[in-house]
């Protein structure tokens, strides 16, 4: 297999400076235009420029192929004080990083040297295309498929869907099933990097509760060929763990998501509770508000507390499925909390499309379902806790 890529450190200096670049970048640039865009569901295409100006397309990605290489801790904050104005706009770079760690974490040093360079400049830009109509938490379900060649290359054909940057990337990692009858199924399942061109095309756009301006789709594959230099990591069959070695990462990013909803909603109530009076005093000095506010603020500290301890064990090379598992369960649930007890806050003014409460109340919901819903995380969290407190 592979050599895992190094852990990663940033100097506490640096850091600082990076984060307050992208609170001033989100002040000036993101949080004017989040709430016309969202309505509209427009693509934020200057946004997109800005962040791969900001390198946020390489973020996570190795220096020696033009990152910034950032450990976990710090690519959660950003994520996290992002999220706090403009959740959506971190899938763009989120779905697009999971692509770039399949293939620095699996791929082969040539297929690190031809696309990681460019992902890391965001001149190419892409996602993760597990999901199918049948398929969704139980990857070993997919259908597509990828047959082998006289000439060593493999057709593809099957449907893709609900895939972040569908639309506007060009490139993705596509799980596939090389072997369809193999037992156990995992074993049959591997994973491409797979360009758009002939025969890959896009059907349509996914409406979505929440989480506008950024394009969710359908991905078709119609005898779609790809070389075998595309087989990330070159074997067959590894598929199925490629996809889920990146699930400790992507819950940890969908956990800073949260952190940054439940804290956005929070501070919108914060600053409403203080100008807003009635019986002639402002509503925070009620205490039927302030439980609200306690509650909030209870939550939203302890999610960034379990998101920055996983992705801690992440950056120390550590197995962190429970502490990522813990991390995207709470800070979701949170999200989703702060965001309802928000708009209660702000009565019907939080009811207001005037008003971006009503736009976090969107957009929770998707952290609870997104990288595995909290259903199933409960239950891996259960498994993982047994197996790490045995009976004696």
């Amino acid at each position: 297999m592979p050599s895992m890529p190094k852990l990663r450190n940033i100097d506490p200096d640096d850091e600082a400076q990076l984060l307050d670049a992208i609170d001033r970048w989100v002040e000036k640039e993101v949080k004017p235009i989040a709430r016309e865009y969202d309505h509209a569901d427009r693509y934020p295409a200057e946004t997109v420029e800005q962040m791969k100006e900001l390198g946020l397309f390489g973020a996570t990605i190795a220096p020696e192929y033009g990152g910034l290489g950032l450990p976990a801790g710090t690519y959660a904050k950003i994520v996290m004080r992002i999220s706090r104005d403009w959740m959506a706009i971190t899938g763009i770079f989120n779905s697009h990083l999971m692509l770039a760690l399949a293939i620095e974490k699996f791929g082969t040093e040539a297929q690190r040297q031809a696309w990681l360079p460019r992902l890391a400049t965001g001149a190419v830009r892409g996602g993760l295309a597990l999901t199918e109509p049948d398929a969704g938490t139980d990857l070993q379900a997919i259908r597509t498929t990828a047959r082998r060649q006289p000439d060593g290359g493999y057709v593809i054909d099957g449907t893709k869907t609900w895939i972040s940057n569908g639309i506007e990337g060009g490139c993705f990692a596509l799980l596939v099933k090389t072997d369809p009858e193999s037992q156990p199924r995992y074993k049959g399942m591997s994973m491409f990097i797979a360009p758009k061109q002939a025969g890959f095309t896009v059907g349509r756009k996914l409406e979505k509760l929440g989480y506008k301006s950024i394009d969710s789709g359908e991905l078709v594959f119609d005898s779609y060929r790809l070389s075998a230099d595309h087989l990330i990591g070159g074997v067959e069959g590894q598929g199925f763990f490629q996809a889920t070695g990146g699930l400790e990462l992507g819950r940890i990013n969908v956990a800073a998501r949260g952190v940054g909803v439940a804290e956005g909603a929070l501070g919108l109530a914060t600053e409403y509770a203080q100008v807003r009076k009635t019986f002639g005093k402002p509503i925070c000095e009620h205490q039927a508000i302030q439980l609200k506010l306690g509650e909030m603020a209870t939550r939203a500290r302890a999610a960034r507390l379990l998101t920055l301890d996983a992705a801690a064990a992440f950056d120390r090379g550590e197995r962190c499925d429970l502490e990522a598992g813990m991390a995207k369960y709470f800070a979701s649930e949170a999200a989703l909390e702060n965001a309802i007890e928000s708009l209660r806050i702000h009565g019907g003014y939080g009811y207001s499309k005037e008003f971006d409460v009503e736009r976090l109340y969107r957009d929770a919901p998707l952290m609870c379902i997104g990288e595995g819903t909290n259903e199933m995380q409960r239950i891996i969290i259960a498994r993982q806790w047994i197996k790490r407190n045995p009976v004696a």
